[in-house]
């Protein structure tokens, strides 16, 4: 049966970074990462230098980029927006990295949501990151604020591995909830709007929080975390033997994961570049060991990456980081 085409609102465009030869040795992301096309592993080189062959020992499931544009839901969070600049920039913090990874990577182009309609822009992205998944492909979402979670929501619970009855859990590295009750869905709703969704088809949500910060959530938060049995660990509770013991609980809960990732919950002197950065945060050793012992468990479905905002990232630090995390946890 063929694959579906894709749509997105704007396709790929040519990866650069540092040159330092054709050979497999000096290989770096700009050089690999491919145009996605379904149903083609192989697909079109977007380097501007050209393909430099085949990459050896690919024994692991194929990964797709998808840029997630958006920032309507930082505005209407009353957030500082800017994050719809995102996904360029953790390109561009990705295309010089030297690639070390066993599989191959392709970029499927941005949704952009346009006009303040997010939810028509969360639907696309769905669509999209739905079609990956059942074409075999492990899905990367770059937002984005964190409206993107929800994006990310339809598109894996839209996917065959979700419908077939496996078993999801939700992975959240962030200093909030995002659980809020509001009359119009943004930044700080969608794991509300996932458990609604879940609940609306016969299932309860699976959702873990690592890094909640106690002054950045009001107590109707945490009653609503508790209702919905959220399990998570305060910033300040965030040793590298308790969150890995805590990762390791969730992980045996569930057959497939889909972990995002709001850099706000790192330091604001690690990650400058967001829209509300933290005062405390969990140190980045703690959350890239999150990320390594998440690859490493075989479960990781889909992942994105939200809240980067470009302009006030000082010395492209945040966007850094970002891009060492989605290296990680690709390898």
């Amino acid at each position: 049966m063929a694959l579906p085409e894709l749509t997105v609102d704007v396709p790929p465009k040519p990866w650069t970074g540092r040159f330092d030869g054709d050979g497999g040795e000096h290989r770096r992301w700009w050089q690999v990462v491919s145009r996605y096309a379904p149903g083609d592993p192989s697909s079109t080189s977007l380097s501007s230098a050209g393909p430099v062959g085949p990459l050896p020992g690919q024994a692991q499931r194929p990964a797709v980029i998808l840029g997630f544009a958006s920032d309507e839901g930082v505005h209407r969070n009353k957030g500082r927006t800017g994050a719809a600049l995102a996904p360029a920039a953790i390109r561009a913090a990705l295309g010089p990295l030297a690639f070390h990874l066993d599989r191959s990577v392709s970029d499927a182009g941005d949704v952009v949501v346009s006009d303040g309609d997010m939810e028509a822009g969360q639907a696309r992205a769905g669509q999209a990151i739905a079609a990956m998944l059942d074409a075999g492909r492990l899905t990367v979402v770059l937002g984005g604020g964190h409206e993107t979670a929800y994006a990310s929501y339809l598109g894996v619970a839209g996917s065959e591995a979700v419908r077939g009855g496996q078993r999801l859990g939700v992975l959240n590295l962030d200093a909030h909830f995002d659980l809020r009750d509001e009359p119009r869905p943004s930044s700080g709703t969608p794991f509300l709007q996932m458990a609604r969704s879940e609940a609306a088809a016969g299932r309860e949500l699976r959702y873990a929080v690592v890094g909640i910060s106690e002054p950045n959530n009001t107590r109707a938060l945490f009653e609503t975390a508790e209702r919905l049995g959220v399990q998570y660990v305060l910033d300040e509770d965030c040793t590298s033997g308790r969150v890995e013991a805590f990762v390791t609980q969730f992980l045996d809960s569930v057959d497939v994961l889909y972990l995002t990732i709001d850099l706000d919950v790192l330091p604001a002197s690690v990650a400058p570049g967001v829209s509300a950065p933290a005062a405390y945060g969990v140190p980045l050793p703690v959350i890239n060991a999150v990320c390594r012992q998440v690859a490493e468990s075989g479960k990781l479905l889909h992942l994105d990456v939200a809240e980067l905002n470009p302009g006030f990232d000082i010395d492209g630090r945040t966007a850094k980081v970002a891009a060492r995390l989605v290296n990680t946890l690709l390898r």
